[in-house]
């Protein structure tokens, strides 16, 4: 999730979301050579990499269509949005705990059809920023809204990384591997991403997931537990397995509320990208035109089978560090992903992937988004001392940590749905935007 999923706050009350919108700045050249246009591409793809094959690989999608749809999905953006945001998109980790409980509810072919749906409303709600504005979105989703629904995403998915770090399937119903062999594999790899995380510098900094699944890759096959059957006996060009979406109402009602929370996220993506390139994009190409794209992202996705999409902050930190501006490159990273979806023995590669080296990455994924819900609250001196943001945060936390269902309503959907619902109901709704928005209009 983007740390900056909520910073939009300020745009819509009337003020500048950065001040650096108004300092002189240079306009960057885009009159690159088309080799030096493709080497970043290929640069921005591996920095979202780890990221964009986890998901698919935890929710037991193919990877290889998870590669063509994220391609796909962001020249469908870059189109929509007229070439003129540097922003690259992927697979979503706001749906990992909805896909797995739809799959195991509605079946793989459904919950694309749900998937289809969620992407519509992205869709649904771009028409009416078109129409009304950012205001309404702004009223519905304040930061004690919004960090108790990002909280979730992250504590809700704790389960299946401790899991997948003991050796299990996600679910915790089989064990794969020796839970004490799984254990030490586990540790090493989120060593190591944590490590390069914290210590390596430029580039490197912003692929720790690669530095981990490379690190316990290399450990595992040396303890025997890599099977290589499967690359062997795949071949080097293969169409990825796209599955066509079915539709059912209960899939579909299931999915559709889930795509709030990465709704937030991607305006929170627009800003922060905009803060480094110094243009307002929530003005130009203006917030509907992005919401439409992603949501036509999304909903080409599920056609073929592929995780839903979101915009990957990943890659605006990749953005800042290397002052590269020119959208082309994303398109560059677009195509050599659709190019490697092809790539048959690069797929049967990250199935292999041992299930504790995973675990181990995704016990500190899940706990940054987490952490990101956290810095919400924080960020906006949100007083949890009242009652009426005590209830929010409360009552939202324990229904998607506790596993709440009320009727087809359970987890991230639930609880964006209820997080909702108490802040329009309950009184006092200026103390839900924390004192560092209201206190400055006073």
């Amino acid at each position: 999730m983007s740390q900056h999923a909520n910073e939009y706050v300020n745009d819509a009350n009337n003020q500048p979301v950065d001040e650096s919108f108004h300092e002189p700045f240079q306009e960057p050249s885009f009159q690159e050579p088309m080799w030096k246009q493709a080497l970043a591409g290929s640069q921005m793809l591996l920095v979202a990499f780890g990221a964009l094959v986890l998901m698919p690989l935890i929710t037991g999608m193919d990877p290889n269509v998870a590669l063509f749809t994220a391609g796909l999905g962001t020249i469908i953006f870059h189109i929509v949005t007229g070439g003129q945001i540097p922003i690259f998109l992927a697979s979503s980790f706001a749906f990992i705990a909805p896909v797995i409980a739809s799959k195991g509810k509605f079946g793989m072919e459904e919950t694309m059809g749900g998937l289809m749906a969620a992407g519509i409303l992205y869709i649904i709600l771009s028409a009416l920023v078109k129409v009304r504005g950012t205001g309404f979105i702004t009223r519905l989703l304040p930061p004690v809204v919004i960090g108790p629904v990002i909280m979730v995403i992250g504590l809700g998915l704790a389960p299946v990384a401790v899991h997948m770090a003991s050796g299990r399937t996600g679910d915790g119903s089989v064990q794969l591997i020796a839970e004490n062999t799984a254990l030490w594999i586990a540790m090493i790899s989120l060593v190591c991403t944590v490590g390069a995380s914290v210590w390596a510098k430029g580039i490197f900094r912003l692929i720790p997931i690669m530095f981990g699944v490379l690190v316990g890759y290399g450990l595992a096959a040396i303890m025997g537990l890599v099977d290589t059957t499967p690359v062997q006996q795949a071949p080097w060009l293969a169409i990825p397995n796209f599955t066509a979406p079915q539709f059912s109402w209960g899939a579909i009602l299931f999915m559709i509320p889930v795509a709030i929370a990465p709704a937030i996220e991607h305006i929170g993506d627009v800003l922060a990208i905009g803060n480094v390139t110094r243009k307002n994009y929530l003005d130009k190409p203006g917030l509907h035109r992005t919401l439409l794209g992603d949501g036509l992202a999304t909903s080409a996705a599920s056609l073929l089978g592929g995780p839903p999409n979101t915009t990957y902050s990943e890659v605006t930190g990749a953005v800042m560090l290397t002052r590269n501006f020119n959208p082309k490159t994303m398109w560059w990273a677009a195509v050599i992903a659709i190019v490697l979806a092809f790539v048959g023995k690069f797929g049967a590669v990250l199935q292999t992937i041992p299930v504790p080296v995973m675990g181990g990455i995704l016990c500190l994924l899940f706990g940054s988004i987490a952490v990101v819900g956290m810095s919400t609250l924080i960020r906006h001196q949100v007083d949890l001392n009242l009652p009426r943001n005590l209830v929010i945060v409360g009552v939202t936390l324990v229904f998607g940590i506790g596993g709440m269902v009320l009727g087809h309503l359970a987890g991230i959907a639930l609880c964006a749905i209820v997080a909702i619902a108490l802040n329009l109901i309950l009184p006092g709704s200026r103390e839900a935007w924390g004192k560092a928005i209201y206190e400055k209009k006073d």
